[in-house]
């Protein structure tokens, strides 16, 4: 007897998230910096989106080092470690790879790279961040960034010396104060929160969101399937004349938290510390 093969929406509704990512040089450069990839789990995905520093040698060679060692190391670590110390962990791995390479090829010697990497698992997301690529959530209707950027004017902002709107606009909102390779242990920062059904997850690099408004990034990842958002939103900014390279991944996720691992907020705490 020959099982029929279930059929690809069928599929769909089995996953609990579903996925996907697209990069796009922009209207104006040449060459993309940027890089993406994914990594489909038993029990979710990692996504990761890397922006090669601009100016600098090796900045394409940094991303794609940075997305490819991300997720080999996410693959290769134990289970046991949990999604949040297993992600941290393969960041840092990345790091390692960047740095090293940068300090045996002089022409690479400067290279680097942000990277923010998410891995959304059995209800809860967990992200490993740095430089001013961006995580937001999106939720009925509303657009929330969880990642802070590590930029100049950003930090500017949180510290209270500009507004955010002079921030938007300023003359270093791409100049990074963290980044991946420029130092052999990066300042990564790790962010976990609960997700629930219907909800969006958008990993972005700064050529999306200096282009696009928080509501048109809202509306644009919003009721349409992942392929079919990322596409949508490269070429809206495209439209717009998008001066930079675009890199967009989105998770939506599809199935809740399994049960708890222990009763009450042990089991809770428990999957929010990637013990589960």
């Amino acid at each position: 007897m020959v099982t029929p093969t279930p059929s690809r929406d069928a599929q769909a509704l089995e996953r609990a998230v579903l996925f996907a990512a697209r990069s796009d040089p922009g209207m104006l450069r040449l060459q993309n910096e940027d890089a993406c990839g994914s990594h489909e789990t038993e029990a979710g995905v990692v996504l990761a989106v890397a922006d090669g520093v601009s100016g600098e040698e090796g900045g394409e060679i940094a991303s794609r080092t940075a997305i490819d060692e991300t997720l080999r190391a996410y693959r290769e670590s134990p289970a046991v470690w949990g999604p949040a110390r297993r992600l941290y962990r393969a960041a840092q791995q990345a790091n390692i790879e960047i740095f090293d390479r940068a300090a045996v090829v002089t022409e690479l010697r400067r290279m680097a790279t942000t990277l923010t990497a998410i891995a959304v698992e059995d209800g809860v997301a967990y992200a490993a961040h740095i430089g001013d690529s961006r995580l937001y959530l999106i939720r009925n209707g509303r657009i929330d960034q969880k990642t802070k950027d590590h930029t100049v004017a950003a930090t500017r902002q949180r510290i209270g010396i500009v507004s955010a709107k002079r921030a938007k606009d300023h003359p270093l909102r791409s100049t990074l104060t963290r980044s991946l390779g420029s130092e052999l242990i990066a300042a990564i920062d790790r962010v976990t929160f609960p997700v629930r059904v219907g909800d969006t997850l958008l990993v972005c690099s700064d050529g999306l969101y200096n282009v696009l408004m928080d509501d048109q990034l809202c509306e644009g990842a919003s009721g349409r399937d992942p392929e079919e958002a990322c596409k949508a939103l490269i070429d809206q900014a495209n439209a717009r004349g998008a001066p930079d390279n675009i890199t967009v991944a989105i998770a939506r996720v599809m199935r809740g938290a399994a049960a708890d691992r222990g009763p009450g907020w042990r089991g809770l705490l428990a999957r929010l510390m990637g013990n589960g």
